[in-house]
């Protein structure tokens, strides 16, 4: 029998939290009128549906590469999560709560303002200056520099939980580089296809407006001085915990996303550099913290700024968002004063109350907070990504008394709040409703005069009903937030977007983007011809015919040389040539050492990270399967060398060749898709010079020169094409004319280097004009002709004093020459590969803080 007609839908499935605020159910266990269409519907989907839709939405986040990444490896991203069942705010509460973000928001740009103009807060003793004055996060440098406009803050974020009475207690902000948003789109995305009858029937409020707002805004902070503003997206980089959202916003708002390398400061104005040239960037949409955005006058370790950007911003040629400095408003410490500042400000008592907040700076709250710490949160008064809280009711007698050493050493340092556990929010879990306690961060944009609020935000719960204030995104589940409308909501129209000419962002790619294209082509197209070589090794070891010591050692040497995994097989005695299983594996398995398989499948996917920003669902959905085969890999050679090793790189070399018929049906004919394809070529023409060189030149008798020839062409895909049209006339000769100047054979070396001169023409000249041919133009056009001019029956010929064919070992070697020097060249004119401005000394100030 069916669950849902044995228990009721208005019965909670867990019980009623102690001290704290249920959101979905009252205290007579029946459920708020405001979730009641949801939970009945939940109810009525039953436990294997629910199931099932919980697990379709883990997978799409994964398609969609929504990751909260806190490790580097690309083979283990951590992919964001979300619970299926959202957080539900009736639109009433929701309107007191909109009235409180909004008065709290302009509160914040008013003390944002006077902290770096007149100072009014400080002379007047409404804010002690050491709370100000000895935080990094106030940044002298940043005094009456302002972003044009009303706005100071353009951007806030506000956490918040309900106490056990059920009113919203604000616990902090974020005005760096407030993040979330993003993620909030993502689930309400997730949510709606998974759940599309529910979410439709509910009247929930549409998040859309929220982004248009922000585009709205960012797009007017440069009006002054051009109507087609550039905007950028500037990322800390691949390596930052939420550089899914940097890149999701960015498509979503139809902005370029940079890092500071690909930015510059030319003539006190900052420039992108693209691939054709310098482009003019107006206004900076940034997620790096404050002190890491310029090396010349704030941190000078750091690799993720632009030096001269403050300077350029005091100067009002760029418009930053969050503008420098804004940091100093997170400081924990400012919750204490907000009451007096808003009076201060304002004449105006705040509609969302902050948590109960004691500054350790102030005797009387010292005394408090040694005296009360049971029930209290400890709190560095200066926050960093790194910082912890230390919850007072979980101490032992031992830890206590450590914390309270540590306060009166430097108790200016130090905040304590009152512990507000946080209401409990119901989540899918082992087939059943259960608790959770919960958070909600909310989102404001600065529109006009006020402020704009996000109908909605984003809910996270903790993984157990224990857990303490869920503040940290990597140790929680995520939720979508309904904030529910009283009538069907009426799609808003925009004012059509002429934020930025077309002509600006197809073409005018950061370079530091077609770079990681370039490379991404180039190791897929390393570990696929790897891989073949591989197949066809293991294929010959194990065939029905005995292979000779000779065959044998070319190929395996072929291998080694192939691969750069050196030296390997590479002069082999006769113990490693009869026992050669733990190095095939060491090349396949062995992520550490360079040119393996997996240390070239993971340079591919690191490339492909980079760049999550230019790649399309279904390539996500392709380099996830990648993922997955590459854990098969190291589950079948776990024991060593498994019995039938060629099956085991097929659904690898099916998953790159996948991804290369994907980029090449799908993708849109750009500079993006043309520099990846010209990595694709000249790894093809590389690898290829090198197989032929390092499996042809040693002449071997009749039949085992026929293996080696056919084994290169089995290697290469073309061994049927070559019995079709030579029958059995298995001469080195025909081999290379398959495998060097058949134009019509896409893995020859001509169809490569044809392929190569074609892009060529396609990219832009960003050069000073010369006479004559780029000197790249000219290698292409050499390589070209010396293969066509080859002949072939003297290549094939064996050198009576090497007793090599030493005339094919020539040609290949300066083909290999001629094409490394032509990605050198590529990679000096397109690429940038200066060296990041390097500190003259070490500030070490910071850490004595």
């Amino acid at each position: 029998m069916n669950t849902a007609d044995v228990v009721p839908a208005q019965v909670s499935s867990y019980d009623q939290p102690i001290n704290a605020y249920d959101e979905a159910f009252k205290e007579n266990r029946q459920p708020r009128p405001h979730w009641e269409h949801l939970l009945k519907s939940v109810r009525a989907l039953g436990d294997e549906e629910m199931l099932n839709k919980q697990r379709r939405a883990q997978r799409i986040l994964r398609e969609d590469g929504a990751t909260y990444n806190l490790t580097s490896d690309p083979l283990t991203p951590s992919v964001w999560s979300l619970d299926l069942i959202p957080n539900v705010i009736h639109h009433q509460e929701w309107q007191a709560i909109e009235k409180g973000l909004v008065q709290r928001s302009t509160l914040f740009d008013l003390i944002l303002k006077d902290l770096y103009g007149p100072q009014e807060l400080l002379k007047n003793g409404i804010i002690p200056s050491e709370i100000i004055f000895s935080h990094p996060g106030f940044l002298r440098q940043c005094h009456e520099v302002f972003v044009p406009g009303p706005h100071q803050l353009l951007l806030h974020a506000v956490d918040m939980v309900r106490d056990n009475t059920g009113q919203f207690q604000i616990i902090g902000d974020r005005t760096q580089a407030p993040s979330g948003a993003g993620y909030s789109l993502e689930n309400r995305t997730v949510v709606s296809r998974v759940i599309p009858s529910i979410f439709r029937d509910s009247q929930v409020h549409r998040l859309s407006h929220f982004f248009q707002t922000l585009k709205g805004m960012l797009s007017k902070l440069a009006s002054g001085w051009t109507d087609t503003p550039r905007i950028v997206l500037l990322s800390p980089g691949a390596m930052s915990s939420t550089y899914f959202e940097q890149a999701y916003l960015a498509n979503y708002l139809g902005f370029p996303l940079v890092q500071g390398s690909d930015l510059t400061v030319r003539n006190g104005a900052v420039w992108m550099k693209s691939l054709n040239g310098l482009a003019r960037v107006d206004v900076i949409l940034r997620r790096v913290e404050d002190a890491y955005c310029d090396q010349a006058e704030l941190r000078t370790d750091s690799y993720l700024g632009v030096p001269g950007l403050l300077e350029v911003a005091r100067a009002g040629n760029v418009a930053i968002a969050n503008p420098l400095g804004s940091g100093i408003l997170e400081a924990p410490a400012l919750l204490k004063f907000l009451p007096a500042i808003s009076q201060f400000l304002t004449s105006e008592t705040l509609a969302l109350p902050s948590v109960a907040t004691w500054w350790c700076g102030d005797s009387e709250d010292l005394n408090y907070v040694l005296a009360n710490i049971n029930q209290l949160i400890i709190k560095p008064a200066i926050r960093r990504h790194n910082s912890n809280s230390v919850y007072g009711h979980t101490l032992t007698d031992e830890a206590k008394a450590n914390t309270i050493e540590m306060i009166k050493k430097q108790p200016h340092l130090y905040v304590a709040q009152s512990y507000v556990p946080g209401s409990m929010s119901p989540i899918w879990r082992e087939g059943k409703l259960q608790a959770r306690p919960s958070l909600l961060r909310a989102f404001t944009v600065a529109d006009d005069d006020s402020f704009a609020v996000m109908p909605g935000g984003l809910s996270r719960v903790g993984d157990t009903s224990k857990e303490s204030i869920v503040s940290n995104l990597s140790e929680s589940q995520s939720k979508d937030t309904w904030v529910l409308s009283n009538q069907p909501e009426v799609p808003k129209s925009f004012v059509a977007d002429t934020l930025l000419q077309d002509e600006a962002l197809q073409t005018n790619l950061p370079s530091r983007v077609v770079e990681n294209l370039f490379w991404m082509g180039r190791y897929a197209e390393r570990a696929e011809i790897s891989m073949r070589l591989l197949r066809t090794l293991f294929k010959q070891m194990n065939g029905i015919d005995p292979l000779p010591e000779d065959s044998l050692r070319i190929l395996l040497e072929t291998v080694s040389t192939q691969t750069e995994c050196l030296p390997g097989f590479i002069d082999a005695d006769a113990a490693l040539l009869a026992n050669p299983d733990e190095e095939l594996v060491a090349i396949i398995t062995d992520a550490t050492r360079p040119g393996s398989i997996k240390a070239n499948l993971h340079a591919m996917l690191s490339c492909g990270e980079q760049v999550k920003e230019m790649l399309s669902a279904d390539t996500r959905i392709i380099i996830n399967e990648l993922r997955d085969h590459i854990h098969d890999l190291d589950r079948a050679y776990i024991n060593g060398l498994p019995p039938a090793p060629e099956e085991s790189l097929d659904s690898l070399v099916t998953s790159l060749l996948a991804l290369s018929g994907l980029n090449h049906e799908s993708m849109l004919r750009g500079l993006d898709w043309t520099f990846q394809e010209i990595g694709r070529r000249t790894e093809r023409a590389l690898q290829t010079a090198k197989l032929l060189r390092s499996s042809l030149t040693k002449p071997l008798p009749g039949a085992q020169q026929k293996q080696i020839l056919e084994s290169v062409l089995l290697s290469v895909e073309a061994l049927i094409s070559f019995r079709r049209r030579y029958r059995n006339r298995s001469r080195v000769a025909y081999g290379l004319d398959l495998l060097m100047i058949d134009g019509s054979n896409p893995r020859s070396l001509l169809y490569q280097v044809e392929q190569l001169r074609k892009y060529m023409k396609e990219l832009p000249r960003n050069d000073v004009p010369t006479a004559g041919l780029s000197p790249e133009n000219r290698l292409i056009i050499k390589s070209l002709n010396d293969i066509q001019l080859a002949d072939l029956e003297a290549l094939s010929q064996v050198d009576e004093s090497s007793q090599t064919r030493l005339a094919l070992e020539q040609l290949m070697t300066q083909l290999l020459e001629q094409l490394e020097q032509f990605t050198a060249l590529i990679s000096d004119k397109y690429f940038d590969h200066t060296e990041r401005p390097q500190p003259l000394i070490k500030n070490n100030w910071e850490a004595n803080l």
